[in-house]
């Protein structure tokens, strides 16, 4: 089991369940605009935000943000020292920093000894595009045993003055050094581990590798808190870390949606109804089975352990529960039923 640290009032590791995060895509100089999407965040399950501080002004505005926000919020700070004292300052539940980023030990000291008054942890953020010139020659390119030789350096130089509230992530835009490194580091330490794939691509493809990535060192017990990273909307970052969670079988809220292959014998349009349901089902927190299936011959069968669910026929279709069926209803009075059955459950 992992150590534990608290941010704001959340808790990471130490057995606590996974906690999902997403970073936001505002300017932090915008207030107003920032708290509407850390609003966003939080009604899609987002569990903790974190904002980019580059220069003293976001500083300000992080404070402002602050005061409002219904998140704890993470402080993103790289190169100045200074900003992450102003951040700490001004109300984040966590700061991020690259300890090698940030100047000399005296400057790492003044961040340490502001978050230990404060009660503040820190987040010790690897990334494989950023490691420090000595470690690349030694290992000629961002390998796993170099993105862990890092992450003991920095945590390290936050032991020597007395700071273990500490969290590492690990980061690479290659799935196979992520997971390895964050396997290696597990084997040696006990710090709480923040994992997600970087700089991942299109939608499609950063899905496919945050689902390959964290959702291979989930099934293996690592993992304490998630990010998954998109070129997208961030509130659809936290839709896709609760998919990861649930397929991972550590998330039994919200809705599992199981729906079969369209084939010859489908005779509605099963992907458009699927979308809606999905759609319609998106902040339904309820720990349930849906099945939307294409055949009324086999549909209630295959997803006979399903709470309820739809088959379609040609031009109807079947309303279901526990491989039950229940009633036999035109095409578009489908959905409305299904909806309809969902709130009763």
């Amino acid at each position: 089991m992992t150590r534990q640290i608290k941010v704001g009032n959340i808790t990471i590791g130490g057995g606590a369940p996974v906690v999902i995060q997403s970073m936001l895509n505002t300017k932090t100089t915008d207030v107003a605009g920032s708290l509407e999407q850390i609003r966003q965040l939080k009604d899609a399950g987002c569990q903790i935000a974190r904002l980019a501080v580059p220069n003293m002004e976001a500083a300000r505005g992080f404070a402002e943000i602050c005061k409002e926000s219904p998140l704890p919020l993470v402080a993103d700070i790289h190169f100045d020292y200074k900003l992450a004292i102003a951040a700490a300052e001004g109300g984040a539940s966590k700061i991020r920093i690259n300890p090698g980023n940030i100047g000399g030990e005296d400057r790492v000291k003044a961040v340490v000894d502001v978050c230990k008054q404060k009660n503040i942890p820190i987040r010790i953020g690897v990334n494989g595009g950023s490691l420090d010139k000595r470690l690349l020659e030694k290992y000629g390119h961002p390998t796993a045993e170099a993105l862990v030789e890092s992450a003991f350096e920095h945590l390290e130089l936050l032991e020597k003055f007395g700071f273990y509230d500490s969290c590492v992530s690990m980061k690479s835009s290659t799935v196979p050094t992520m997971v390895a490194a964050a396997r290696l580091f597990r084997s040696r330490c006990d710090y709480p581990l923040h994992i997600g794939v970087t700089e991942t691509g299109p939608v499609r493809m950063g899905l496919m590798k945050s689902a390959m990535g964290i959702g291979a060192l989930l099934l293996e017990g690592i993992g304490d808190t998630i990010r998954v990273s998109l070129t997208d909307d961030p509130v659809e970052e936290v839709y896709a870390a609760k998919d990861i969670l649930k397929a991972a079988g550590l998330r039994k809220e919200g809705v599992n949606i199981i729906s079969c292959p369209t084939c010859g014998r489908t005779n509605i349009d099963l992907i458009g109804l699927v979308n809606q349901v999905e759609t319609a089902l998106k902040n339904c927190e309820k720990p349930i089975t849906v099945a939307v299936m294409g055949c009324i011959v086999n549909g209630p069968g295959e997803a006979r352990e399903a709470d309820v669910g739809i088959a379609g026929g040609d031009g109807c279709g079947m309303l279901f529960a526990k491989g039950q069926q229940l009633e036999k209803l035109p095409y578009d009075e489908l959905l409305p039923a299904l909806l309809k059955k969902i709130e009763e459950l």
